[in-house]
C-alpha cells in the first residue's frame, strides 16, 4: 500500500478544498452579515493542515494500484467532509454542536439535503451560500467518480460504463484519460449550472436565491435558501424549471458528454438509451399516480394546481432531490410511501441522482427474467441485453451483489435506529432518505433532523456515505482481504 503517495494526494486534496472556503467569506463582506470570519479561520487551518500532509510526502509520485483508488475516493469523501464541518463549528450563527456541524457537512457535500438547521431564512448570507456551494462541488465529486474513477474500480456493476465496454454508452465513449474525462464534465456541468441559474432568475428569483438554487438542483441536492423550500416562492414557472433541470441533471452525463461533443449536437444519443427510456417513464407513471389520487381527493383547487404539486413532488423525490413545494408526507393514502421508495431507484448511474440507479433495477429485471426463461427451458441459452448489446455475466454478478450489500446495510442502519428508540416509520424514512441521499422522511425527520438524537445523526451519516459510495466502495474496507499484502 503506497500510504506516503496516499497522504501527499489527501495534502493536495485539502489545500485545493481550502480554496472552496474564500467565496463564502466573500458574499460575508457582500452582504455584511458578520459571517466571514468563520471561514477565513477555516481557510487558514485547512490550507496548514493540507500542506502539513502534503510537505513532507511531495517526492512520493508512485503509481496507484486499485486498492489505494478504494482508499483515497473514502478519504476524499471523508476527509474533506470533516473539513466542510469547520466553518459550522467556528461559525456563531448557526450555533451548531459538533455532531450537527458535522452532519450538516456530509449532508451537503453527498447531495444528501438532510438538515439540522431550522430558521434558513434568517441565516447569514455566507453560511446559506457554503451550505449550496458544498452540494455543488460534491455533485461534481460524484460525475467524477461514477464516470471515471468507479468504473475502473469495477464497483458493483458500475464496469458497464467504462469505454471499452459495450453497454447502453456505447456511443458515447468518452476521453481515455481521467483527468481529460473530468475536464470534460467540468464543463458539462458548470454549463447546466449556469443555464439553470439564469432560468430560476428570469423566472423571478433574486440573483443570490438563483445562484443557490441553481447550484442544489444540478447537484441534485435539495438544498434552500428558505425553511419552505421552493415553495416559498409559490410559483409553477420556477417549479417547471427545476423539474427540467432535475431531469437533466438525473441523466448519465456520458451521455450529455455524446450529445453535445465537437461533432456536433445529437440528441437521438438520449433517445437511443435504455436507462434513459425508463427513467422518463418512471417519471410519467408517478406523477400520473400522484396526480390521480390527490385528484380524487379534492385536496387543491384546480386540475392545475394538483398537477404543478404531484409533478415536482414526484420528480423531487424519485430522483433523490428532496425539494418540497408541499408537504408530502400529510398527502392521503400511500403516496408519501411510494415516493420514499421511488428513491430507491433515483436516477441514471453517472449522475448527481442518488438510489440503487435505473440501469441496475433493469439489470436486475432483466436477470429476473431471465431466470423464469430458465426454469421453463433449463437447456436454453439466454443472454441479458442493453440496447443490442450481451452483457458479460461479471457484470449481471456485481449488480446482484452491489443490490444485496444495499439491502443488508439498509436493514442493519433501520434496526440500530430503532435500538436507539426511534420509531419505526421514521427510523424506515430517515435510512432511506439517507442511504439514497434523498434528505426528508417522514415522521420526525419529515422537515428536518435537528430533533433526533447524537447517536442516531452519526449512524445516519455513515448511511449517506454508504449511499454516496455506492456501498463497495465503503464497505470493502471493512474486510481483511483488503489490508493483506
Amino acid at each position: 500500500m503506497q500510504y506516503r503517495t496516499i497522504i501527499r494526494i489527501t495534502g493536495l486534496l485539502m489545500g485545493l478544498f481550502s480554496l472552496s472556503l474564500l467565496p463564502p467569506a466573500l458574499v460575508a463582506v457582500i452582504y455584511k452579515d458578520g459571517g466571514g470570519m468563520a471561514f477565513i479561520q477555516a481557510f487558514v487551518l485547512c490550507l496548514l493542515l493540507g500542506f502539513t500532509l502534503w510537505y513532507p510526502n511531495r517526492a512520493h509520485r508512485k503509481d496507484l494500484r486499485t486498492r489505494e483508488g478504494f482508499l483515497l475516493v473514502v478519504l476524499f469523501w471523508v476527509v474533506l467532509g470533516s473539513i466542510g464541518a469547520v466553518p459550522f463549528i467556528f461559525s456563531g450563527q448557526p450555533s451548531l454542536s459538533l455532531t450537527d456541524s458535522f452532519f450538516e457537512s456530509f449532508s451537503a457535500l453527498t447531495t444528501t439535503g438532510a438538515t439540522v438547521i431550522v430558521g434558513l431564512d434568517s441565516l447569514p448570507k455566507a453560511i446559506l451560500f457554503y451550505r449550496h456551494l458544498l452540494q455543488w462541488l460534491g455533485g461534481m465529486g460524484i460525475i467524477v467518480l461514477a464516470v471515471a474513477i468507479l468504473p475502473v474500480l469495477g464497483v458493483g456493476g458500475m464496469q458497464l460504463y467504462r469505454a471499452e465496454m459495450p453497454g447502453p454508452v456505447k456511443d458515447s465513449k468518452m476521453t481515455p484519460r481521467i483527468a481529460e474525462t473530468a475536464k470534460a464534465l467540468w464543463y458539462i456541468y458548470l454549463a447546466l449550472t449556469v443555464a439553470c441559474a439564469i432560468a430560476y432568475w428570469l423566472a423571478g428569483m433574486d440573483v443570490f436565491d438563483a445562484i443557490c438554487h441553481s447550484f442544489s438542483t444540478i447537484a441534485i441536492g435539495g438544498f434552500s435558501t428558505h425553511d419552505a423550500s421552493m415553495g416559498y416562492f409559490d410559483s409553477p414557472t420556477i417549479n417547471l424549471i427545476c423539474v427540467v433541470f432535475l431531469l437533466i441533471a438525473a441523466l448519465n452525463f456520458s451521455l450529455h458528454f455524446a450529445a453535445f461533443s465537437r461533432r456536433g449536437i445529437n440528441l437521438r444519443v438520449y433517445f437511443r438509451d435504455a436507462e434513459f427510456k425508463v427513467l422518463i417513464a418512471i417519471q410519467l407513471v408517478l406523477t400520473a399516480i400522484c396526480f390521480a389520487t390527490l385528484y380524487g381527493s379534492g385536496i387543491y383547487d384546480s386540475a392545475e394546481e394538483t398537477f404543478d404539486y404531484a409533478l415536482f413532488q414526484a420528480v423531487s423525490i424519485s430522483t433523490t432531490a428532496g425539494f418540497g413545494t408541499e408537504s408530502f408526507h400529510s398527502w392521503p393514502l400511500f403516496l408519501p410511501i411510494l415516493l420514499i421508495f421511488s428513491s430507491f431507484i433515483g436516477g441514471s448511474g453517472g449522475s448527481t441522482a442518488g438510489g440503487i440507479k435505473v440501469i441496475r433495477v433493469i439489470l436486475l429485471l432483466l436477470q429476473g427474467s431471465r431466470e423464469l426463461k430458465r426454469l421453463v427451458h433449463p437447456r436454453g441459452m439466454f443472454s441479458i441485453r442493453i440496447s443490442g448489446n450481451a452483457l458479460p455475466d461479471r457484470v449481471i454478478d456485481a449488480v446482484w451483489g452491489f443490490f444485496s450489500a444495499y439491502a443488508l446495510v439498509f436493514v442493519v442502519c433501520m434496526l440500530i435506529l430503532m435500538a436507539q428508540g426511534m420509531d419505526a416509520i421514521t427510523a424506515f424514512s430517515a435510512t432511506a432518505a439517507c442511504l439514497n441521499n434523498l434528505g426528508p422522511g417522514l415522521g420526525e425527520v419529515a422537515s428536518n433532523y435537528a430533533s433526533i438524537g447524537d447517536g442516531e445523526k452519526w449512524v445516519l451519516l455513515f448511511a449517506m456515505l454508504f449511499g454516496r459510495l455506492e456501498v463497495f466502495t465503503l464497505l470493502i474496507l471493512f474486510t481483511p482481504t483488503f489490508w493483506k499484502n
